[in-house]
C-alpha cells in the first residue's frame, strides 16, 4: 500500500514536467499525523477548509513540524476573519471586499503581509462561492490598495468535467490582470484535473487525494 510519502513523489515527479507550479497539499478532513508524514517527506504547504480544524493541526504540529505553510481554501465567514489573519499565511477564498477589509485591519502588526488570492466563479454556478469575472478587476483595485495585504493572484475551482475553455478563460483573466497588480499565482487544479490545469496554466495546484487518500467518513472514522 502506498505511503504519503511514495504519493508525494509521485505527484512531484507530474509536477517536475511543468515549470513553476507549486503544490498545496489538501489536508482538510486528515489528521495532524498525516500532515507530520506529508511533512517529514518534505511538504510544505497544506490547505485546509475549516478553520477551527486548521487551528488544531497548527498547535498540534507547532513544535515538531516548524516553518509549515498554511493556506485557507474554503469559504470565510465574517466571525473568522481575525483568527484567520492572526493564524494563516495564505487565504485563497477572498471574495469580497468587507471580508478583505477584515483581514487587512485584524492582521497583527509586524506580521508578514498575509497573502490572498480572488476567488472567482468561473462556471457561474450559483451554488459555488466567488466573484464574477466581471467584477474580478475592480475587487483586484480594492484589494491591493489595503495595508497588511498582498494580492497574489485568483482561485478558481472549475466545474466536474470542465471543458478546456473554463480554464483558459481563467488564465486570460489572469494574464489581463498580471502586469497591473502583480500578480503571480493561478490557483486551479486538484487531483482529477491536474494535468489539464497545468496545461492551460494554471501556476499552483490543490491535491488531496491523490497525497492523502479518500477522507474518511465520521462513521469510517468512529470504527
Amino acid at each position: 500500500m502506498a505511503t504519503i510519502a511514495d504519493n508525494l513523489q509521485q505527484i512531484k515527479a507530474r509536477l517536475a514536467r511543468a515549470q513553476g507550479v507549486t503544490l498545496l497539499a489538501v489536508s482538510k478532513g486528515q489528521s495532524a499525523l498525516a500532515v507530520r508524514e506529508a511533512a517529514a517527506a518534505g511538504q510544505k504547504a497544506f490547505g485546509e477548509n475549516y478553520v477551527q480544524e486548521a487551528v488544531a493541526k497548527m498547535d498540534a504540529l507547532r513544535s515538531e513540524s516548524p516553518g509549515l505553510e498554511w493556506h485557507l481554501i474554503g469559504p470565510l465567514q465574517s466571525n473568522k476573519t481575525r483568527i484567520v489573519a492572526e493564524r494563516f499565511d495564505w487565504v485563497q477564498s477572498v471574495a469580497s471586499e468587507k471580508i478583505a477589509r477584515r483581514l487587512a485591519e485584524q492582521r497583527p502588526a509586524g506580521a508578514p503581509a498575509l497573502c490572498v488570492l480572488l476567488q472567482v466563479n468561473a462556471s457561474g454556478e450559483a451554488s459555488k462561492s466567488g466573484v464574477a469575472p466581471r467584477d474580478v478587476p475592480a475587487l483586484c483595485e480594492k484589494v491591493a490598495a489595503l495595508k497588511g495585504l498582498r494580492l497574489r493572484g485568483l482561485m478558481a475551482i472549475p466545474e466536474p468535467g470542465a471543458p478546456p475553455e473554463r480554464y483558459r478563460e481563467m488564465k486570460r483573466l489572469f494574464d489581463r490582470l498580471k502586469e497591473r497588480f502583480g500578480l503571480d499565482t493561478l490557483s486551479m487544479g486538484m487531483s482529477d484535473d491536474m494535468e489539464l490545469a497545468i496545461a492551460e496554466g494554471a501556476t499552483l495546484v490543490r491535491i488531496g487525494t491523490a497525497i492523502f487518500g479518500a477522507r474518511k467518513t465520521p462513521a469510517e472514522k468512529a470504527a
